[in-house]
Formats: C-alpha cells, structure tokens, sequence
C-alpha cells in the first residue's frame, strides 16, 4: 500500500511562511501565475505543495527560490516561519544609506546652513 504524501494549499502555506501579508495576496500572486512549484507555472491557489518541493516566485522586487522543510500548521511568529523552508534565493545586494554629506550626496539642513554662512563670510571678506 503506498502512503500519501502529506500536502497543503499553495497561498496557504505562502502565507504560513509569511511571503505575504494575507492570504488573499498570496492567492492574488498565485492564480495570476507568478509561482512555480519544481520548474512548472501553476495558476491555482488550491495546488498541492509538499516537503522537499521548490517554489520559485516574486517577491517585491526580488526573485525567491525556497525549498519547503515543513509544512506548517499556523502562520506563527517569523522564526517559526523561518523554519518551514531554506531559501535558495542568491543573496541581493543592500544598498548602504546615504552618506552625510562630505561632498557625496545630498547635503542635510545643516550643511546647507553652514554652506550658508560660509558664502555670506566670503562675500563680506571680497567687500
């Protein structure tokens, strides 16, 4: 006799691991045909996943590619959603935060002001 594998909804567990806010985005994101489960477009919210398949969707600006661990029983706190897949997303690249300003970017309200008076002494000094 063979064993059924165990499975769940797509949107669900999408939304159990916490890709997306609720789960009529995931839905949303799924029947719109933005998932892959192994290689293969699907475009029902209702497809079965299981363990050891591979999702491959957008998220946001970003291309994901998990591997489902486990399947979930809740849409838990973010480490018990962590622990339902391993992401085999290649890591993005983080953008570093503006610089002050040191004659990069943008100048802040303070430098702007102290630029200010800087050009003021200046005039005067020509004078």
């Amino acid at each position: 006799m063979t064993e059924r594998r165990a499975t769940i909804r797509l949107d669900k567990w999408l939304w159990y691991a916490r890709f997306f806010k609720s789960r009529t985005l995931s839905g949303k994101v799924v029947t719109a045909g933005h998932v892959r489960i192994n290689r293969v477009k699907v475009s029902r919210a209702a497809s079965p996943v299981g363990v050891g398949d591979t999702l491959t969707f957008a998220q946001g600006r970003n291309i994901r590619v998990v591997r489902i661990k486990a399947l979930g029983t809740r849409r838990g706190p973010a480490l018990e959603a962590q622990a339902l897949y391993e992401d085999l997303s290649p890591p993005t690249k983080t953008s570093a935060p503006a610089p002050r300003f040191d004659g990069k970017g943008r100048p802040g309200k303070k430098d702007r002001r102290q630029m200010a008076r800087q050009e003021q002494r200046d005039s005067n000094w020509k004078e």
